[in-house]
C-alpha cells in the first residue's frame, strides 16, 4: 500500500506531538523528581521535592493526556480523518 504525502504528513505530526510529550513526561517524571532535593524552597507550604512527588507531577499527567486527546482530535480534522461524530 503506498501512502499519499498526506498520510506521511499526518504520521509525522503525530510522531513529533508524542515524542515531545513523552519528553515532557520523562522530565518531571524522572528529571524534576531527582533534582527536587538539591531545589530546597516551598511550594504551596511544602518541599518542592515532596509537592513534585504528591501532586505537581500527577497534575501535569492530567495535562499530558488533555492536550493530547484535544491537539489529535484537531489534528484529525485537520487532516480530514476524524471520526464522525454520532449525536
Amino acid at each position: 500500500m503506498q501512502l499519499s504525502e498526506k498520510h506521511v504528513a499526518y504520521w509525522q505530526a503525530t510522531l513529533r506531538k508524542t515524542a515531545w510529550l513523552l519528553a515532557l513526561w520523562f522530565v518531571v517524571t524522572y528529571v524534576v523528581g531527582f533534582y527536587a532535593r538539591e531545589l530546597s524552597f516551598n511550594f504551596f507550604g511544602w518541599p518542592f521535592a515532596f509537592y513534585m512527588g504528591a501532586q505537581g507531577s500527577l497534575i501535569i499527567y492530567i495535562a499530558i493526556i488533555w492536550y493530547y486527546a484535544r491537539s489529535m482530535n484537531q489534528m484529525d480534522k485537520e487532516f480530514g480523518v476524524a471520526e464522525a461524530e454520532d449525536d
